[in-house]
């Protein structure tokens, strides 16, 4: 356990605006759009791939880059809200940083399927 306390922000003397609550709220919803379609779409391949066995469904690179798409840009999209809420004050450089961050990693995950297909 660390020694050092951290210095919590005095939070009354800070307003919040109602685009920054709808911002948080449009990123939150993001995540749960993405959380949403991982679980449908791997629970569909679960129910009628081994449950029902009525569909074989072989997962090849386009749907694992889906599976593993979504559920990161889910885990990003969390954390980008919680990093927002406990520092606002650096909002902007925090989705900047996000946005640098989602680009490279579709990029890197493009380029990974592209050479599994090739």
């Amino acid at each position: 356990m660390s020694k050092i306390k951290k210095k919590r922000v005095d939070r009354s003397t800070t307003t919040i605006s109602r685009k920054e609550i709808e911002f948080e709220k449009i990123l939150q919803f993001t995540g749960w759009f993405f959380l949403l379609s991982f679980a449908v779409y791997v629970g569909i391949w679960v129910i009628f791939n081994y449950l029902l066995k009525t569909i074989e469904m072989e997962i090849g690179a386009m749907q694992y880059s889906f599976i593993i798409f979504m559920g990161t840009s889910a885990a990003l999209s969390f954390t980008l809200v919680t990093k927002i809420r406990k520092n606002r004050d650096k909002k902007t450089e925090i989705f900047i940083d996000w946005l640098i961050g989602e680009f490279f990693f579709c990029m890197f995950a493009i380029f990974v399927v592209a050479a599994y297909q090739w």
